[in-house]
Formats: structure tokens, C-alpha cells, sequence
């Protein structure tokens, strides 16, 4: 087999030798690989070799022998080590510098076993090149990682994190080489110059997260560095936890369907070949739970829900599903039902976790225990600003068990458990903790009575709508003593409506100093307790009322009129009518005159019988005098 020949040296099966016309007089061992070098060379350049060779002098062997153990870097960099030893050229990248500067710390070559050595050279041109470029910077971090404890001794790595974080901060067209940012060289900026050529590139305006794709190539343990050196140094928080997320979303697939709609395209500096990091998924859960910032958004509490799914799958530590739980638990009014219909991936029968969505609600009782819930005897209304997330919960909740209602494994003591979990006074209305046990005692028909109303307790009757009131009572499935139930608060309602009605009318009609002393207590009712809403309700019901009591008199007073009018008519037509009949009963007939409007009458019959005149009444006796003239 011909021996493969790089830069004078070439590699002999597990051995590595340098073309010279000089037998090798030292052999070093590095992983496992022999090199079969010459000690001058080494000697007059790696200060470590020197003392081992100083020590190993009094033996009587031609060839030393000597094993490097954990060297920074590994053979390719032991292998520009010895080159540079050896005179040949080597080339410093963004990709072995930090190896490179390990190594030379590690074989200390040092300017005082030559001028211009190894570590000098490696220093410069990590400090003008790699520190002030962002390519080169995230480079060489992520090629750090074979040798990150000697970084770390040398300070190497949290160079590279504060410089990657003050670029961070930067106009990226003032990196000083042409970012091609998003794809595209077009940009309202100028061009840029590149070691002082005017490369006629145009850079587009930056954006918050344009850095997100190049650092989520970095390993999880490099990442977290980065992102804690990012907060120390003042980032904002929403841009750290939007890299956080990007991260997350990179390595976790499971978050692609809670991710945010935006562009699917990854932002990247152009002609970046970097490879993706080799993640261990629940390391990486724990450790993003831990970066993630506290704040509120939509958002991010949707991404938090996503999170939580993918770490109950990976079966992570109980701290951390803890930790996801508390911080969703403070924001869960700003979660939507599908991110709460949570599977269940325990040995569970039910479709959906319920017990981790009741923690959670507990996790925001407890951090809302703060609220002062106060509502008057008559009306157990929630109207204070504060009290808004406690009400979106409660309608959260009243559609979540209505979800959930429908598994015909969920217990009744957990859905009972699940509607006592918040307050009663969180909820203004109780018809939707009413649809949700409706739909309950519909998938669960074996249920009996006695179970019902168990279940049943949980609803304050005194809140349900007239509606609800109404399908409750015509409800099959509902045991007679909860339709009763509602039959009487029903009654109740119409009573305690009537008896409002009643007030408002006695506070108008009482006098002045009693209606003056009423207002000064509904005042202070008001300052009090801040119910302005119902006070302003109450005032426009008794204009409204008083609109209705007027147009209610004009109506009678029209009917009235309208009376008088049909009376006046009726009497005219029934005198008219008579005097017509009596005239044909006694013979005669009626002659009309012109202007004087005088009327004859005319005998033309023989004499009426007695029996006739006797019936007369005193009406008919008028009647016939309006005719004699």
C-alpha cells in the first residue's frame, strides 16, 4: 500500500512519520496514534516536550517514547502542531484557531522557546480576526468543543460568548464583511467595504432575529452559555426567549405545530456550511425550561403548552414538568382550549391529562389568591378590572370540561374536583359548568340519581340564566329534586326582580331628605365596592321605566277620547233606528220638508189598538215627539 503523503508527512497505518533522511529519534503517542517525529525540532519549539525529554535523558534507549494524555484537540491539531514545528506552512481558520491556541498553551510554545511561536501567533489572530468578525466568531465556538475545559482555563470561550453577544446588540452591516442577509444583497442601506474594497453590497435593515439560525447550531450546554452571557450583558428578554424558542422548535419537531405563523424560511448569513448538533432531547427540554424568561404573550404561553406535551413524552424530570406547569399556570388566561386538551401519556384511561391541567389552574389560584373577590349579597357579579383573568379562566374551564365531558373513563369525582377548582365567585353565570354536566349525564347514563346530585352542588342555582332555568326543567336526564331545585330559584329570581322593581319606584316616590340620605348610601355602596356598572344600569331603568308610565297615560287618555267618540255614535244611530220602527208600527211615514227642516206626519192607517199603546215605554214616547211638529 503506498504511504499517503500530506505536507511531508504521511500517515503508515497507525502511524504517522515525516519525510526526512533522518531516522526518528522520538516517538509521541496522542489517541491512541504514533508519531514518529525528531527531537530538535520539537525541543526548540514545545517547552512540555523539552521537560520530558530533559527527564527522560539518564535512560540508555536512542528513541524516546512519551504518551500525551488529553490533548486539546485531538491528532488533527497535534499534526499543526508538528508542522509548524517542522517549518511547514500552516493556514490559522475560524475552525481549528481555538484548537490550535489550546494546543499551543498545552505544549507550551511560548515566544521564549522561539520568536513568533505557536501561542503568540495563534493569540493575534484569534483576537484581530475571530473577535471582530460574527462568522468567524460563531465558527470557531462551534468547533470549540473538543477542547472546551482548556478554553474555559484560557478565557478563549467567554471571549467568543461576549463578543457574540455585542454583535448581537450591532448593526450587522457594522460587522465589516458582507452579510448576505435573508437570501438577498438588496437593502435601503450602503454598500459595504470589505477589507477596504467597495464590494457594492447592500445589507437590509436588521431585525431582532436575524442571529437566531447561526447560534442554534451549537451544542445545548454551548447554547445555554451563550444565552446567560446575552442576559447578563442587558439583551432584552423577549429577543432571548424568541432564540430560545427557535432552538427549541429546531430540535423538538413536536413544537412545529405550536409555532407562530411566520416566515418558514431560516435567516442565515450566506456560504454558512455548519451542521447541526447532536441533542439529547430531554437535556435539551430541561435545559430550555430553565432559559426561558418570565413573561406573558399568547404566544408564548401557547409555546409553554407545546413544551409541556413534548416533555410529558420524554418522560423529563419532576422539576421541570413542575417549573412548565407553575409558568403556565400564572398566564393560563391567555391559553385556548386545544392547548389545554392535553392527551394523556400515562397509564391512564382517560383521553386527556386532567390532572395536570388541574394543577396548573391551581398554580393560578395561588398566584391570584391576591384578589379581593368581594360582590353584594343580591348580585355575585365579578366587575373589577382585576378580576379579568379569573373570569376568562372560568370560561376557559367551563369549555374544557364541556370537552372532556365526553370520555366515558373520566370519573365523576374528577370532574367534580375539576369544577370546584376555582372559586364560585370566579364565574358570573353557572350555565356553562350546566352544559358541561349535561353533557356529562348524557355520556354517562349509568349514572345515578343520588351521583347527579352530587354533581349538581357544584352549581350555584341562583346563577343560571332563565334560559339554563328553562332547559334544565324540561331536562330527562336531571333527577326530580334538581328540577324542583330549579324551579324554586326560578320562582326566587322573578321575585327578587319583582321586589327591585318595587324599590326603585318607592326610592322615586319617597322624599327628598330620605331620597338624599338613599343616594348618599348607594354612594358609598359604590366608592366602596366599585360597582358603578349596576348603579348606572338601576338609573337608566328608572328613566326607561318613567318613558313607559307617561306613554302608558297618553294611551288611556287616547282610549278615553276614543270612548266618547264611539258612545256619541252608538246613541245617534240607536235613536234613528227606533224612531223608524215605532213610524211603521203606528202607520205613518216620514215627510222630509226643505229648509225649515220640519217633519209631517201623515195618517194613513186606521186607529192603533189599545194593546199597542199600552206596551209603549217612555223611550218610545219620546221617540215619536221628535216627529210632531
Amino acid at each position: 500500500m503506498a504511504p499517503d503523503k500530506v505536507f511531508g508527512f504521511y500517515k503508515q497505518g497507525n502511524d504517522w512519520l515525516c519525510k526526512a533522511r533522518l531516522p526518528s529519534d522520538i516517538t509521541i503517542i496522542v489517541d491512541g496514534v504514533n508519531f514518529h517525529l525528531h527531537k530538535f525540532p520539537l525541543v526548540s519549539k514545545c517547552g512540555k516536550i523539552a521537560c520530558i525529554f530533559e527527564e527522560l535523558k539518564s535512560a540508555h534507549d536512542r528513541t524516546f517514547t512519551t504518551k500525551l494524555e488529553e490533548f486539546p484537540g485531538g491528532l488533527d491539531t497535534f499534526l499543526f502542531a508538528a508542522k509548524f514545528c517542522y517549518g511547514i506552512r500552516v493556514e490559522f481558520t475560524a475552525r481549528n484557531i481555538i484548537m490550535v491556541y489550546c494546543a499551543a498553551d498545552y505544549l507550551e510554545m511560548t515566544d521564549e522557546y522561539g520568536e513568533d511561536n505557536l501561542l503568540s501567533k495563534a493569540k493575534s489572530f484569534f483576537l484581530k480576526n475571530v473577535l471582530r468578525n460574527w462568522k468567524d466568531c460563531v465558527l470557531a465556538l462551534q468547533s470549540c468543543e473538543s477542547c472546551m475545559p482548556w478554553a474555559e482555563k484560557l478565557d478563549i470561550l467567554q471571549k467568543c460568548l461576549n463578543a457574540v453577544s455585542t454583535m448581537v446588540c450591532t448593526d450587522p452591516s457594522l460587522f465589516g464583511w458582507p452579510m448576505m442577509m435573508y437570501g438577498s444583497l438588496q437593502s435601503p442601506g450602503g454598500s459595504i467595504l470589505w477589507n477596504g474594497i467597495n464590494t457594492g453590497a447592500r445589507i437590509r435593515s436588521a431585525e431582532s432575529d436575524w442571529w437566531f439560525e447561526d447560534i442554534s447550531y451549537f451544542s445545548v450546554g454551548l447554547f445555554e452559555r451563550l444565552i446567560k452571557t446575552m442576559e447578563e450583558r442587558g439583551i432584552r428578554s423577549e429577543h432571548l426567549a424568541g432564540a430560545v424558542m427557535y432552538y427549541a422548535r429546531k430540535y423538538l419537531p413536536g413544537l412545529g405545530r405550536w409555532q407562530s405563523t411566520q416566515s418558514g424560511k431560516a435567516r442565515t448569513v450566506a456560504s454558512f456550511n455548519l451542521t447541526p448538533a447532536a441533542v439529547d432531547q430531554r437535556v435539551l427540554v430541561e435545559s430550555i425550561e430553565k432559559l426561558l424568561p418570565k413573561k406573558k404573550g399568547k404566544s408564548f404561553c401557547r409555546f409553554l403548552l407545546g413544551l409541556l406535551r413534548v416533555a410529558l413524552i420524554l418522560g423529563v424530570n419532576q422539576t421541570c414538568l413542575d417549573s412548565l406547569e407553575r409558568r403556565i399556570g400564572k398566564q393560563v388566561e391567555l391559553a385556548s382550549l386545544d392547548g389545554l386538551l392535553i392527551p394523556s401519556f400515562s397509564d391512564s384511561d382517560t383521553l386527556y391529562d386532567t390532572d395536570c391541567v388541574e394543577r396548573i389552574i391551581h398554580h393560578f389560584v395561588s398566584s391570584e389568591s391576591g384578589l379581593t373577590l368581594f360582590s353584594p349579597p343580591s348580585l355575585d357579579l365579578i366587575s373589577s378590572p382585576s378580576c379579568e383573568p379569573l373570569r376568562k379562566v372560568a370560561r376557559l374551564m367551563d369549555n374544557y370540561l364541556a370537552e372532556v365531558a365526553s370520555d366515558v373513563n373520566l370519573k365523576p369525582e374528577k370532574i367534580r374536583s375539576l369544577a370546584e377548582v376555582l372559586p364560585d365567585s370566579s364565574r358570573t353565570l353557572h350555565d356553562g359548568l350546566y352544559r358541561a354536566l349535561d353533557i356529562y349525564f348524557k355520556a354517562h347514563p349509568w349514572l345515578s340519581d343520588r351521583e347527579k346530585e352530587g354533581l349538581f352542588n357544584t352549581i350555584n342555582y341562583r346563577k343560571l340564566s332563565i334560559d339554563a332555568c328553562a332547559h334544565a326543567s324540561q331536562n330527562e336526564r336531571l333527577p326530580l329534586r334538581i328540577v324542583l331545585q330549579v324551579l324554586f330559584f326560578e320562582q326566587m329570581h322573578l321575585r327578587t326582580a319583582l321586589a327591585s322593581c318595587l324599590n326603585v319606584l318607592e326610592a322615586e316616590n319617597a322624599p327628598s331628605g330620605q331620597g338624599i340620605a338613599t343616594s348618599e348610601t348607594a354612594g358609598q355602596i359604590v366608592q366602596r365596592d366599585g360597582w358603578v356598572t349596576i348603579v348606572h344600569e338601576n338609573r337608566v331603568l328608572k328613566v326607561d321605566m318613567d318613558k313607559m308610565r307617561s306613554r302608558v297615560a297618553e294611551l288611556e287618555e287616547e282610549i278615553s277620547k276614543i270612548k266618547q267618540e264611539m258612545k256619541k255614535v252608538t246613541k245617534s244611530n240607536s235613536s234613528l233606528s227606533s224612531a223608524r220602527i215605532i213610524s211603521r208600527k203606528l202607520g205613518c211615514r216620514l215627510v222630509s220638508k226643505s229648509s225649515d227642516s220640519q217633519t209631517d206626519v201623515e195618517s194613513t192607517a186606521p186607529t192603533p189598538r189599545p194593546s199597542l199603546e199600552q206596551p209603549c215605554s217612555s223611550r218610545h214616547r219620546k221617540s215619536i215627539s221628535l216627529f210632531q211638529s
